[in-house]
């Protein structure tokens, strides 16, 4: 037997089709949209995205409802985030 967990509804429920997950990975965000299935994709709400991205908050809502768009650095860890979800999950895990 594998030791795979099993998918669950949740984990269907966050799926994002392959093509757009790719798109993310270049970094090409092209609304707000895709910044907000990314976090999505991962699991997290707003506060805990951002706290993991080292944002705020606010930024990250301005990014959600195109009055910002990310650019830069912020750019680059979105592009991480798409590439390694488990990342940003484990940033916010307390270092020992």
């Amino acid at each position: 037997m594998s030791d795979i967990p099993e998918l669950t509804n949740e984990d269907f429920s966050r799926g994002m089709p392959a093509s757009v997950r790719k798109r993310l990975m270049r970094g090409e965000f092209e609304t707000g949209e895709d910044v907000a299935a990314l976090r999505h994709f991962i699991g997290l709400s707003q506060p805990k995205f951002a706290d993991a991205l080292r944002i705020s908050v606010h930024t990250l809502r301005n990014w959600e409802q195109n009055r910002r768009r990310p650019e830069g650095p912020a750019l680059a860890l979105l592009r991480i985030a798409a590439r390694h979800p488990r990342i940003i999950l484990e940033s916010l895990e307390p270092v020992a």
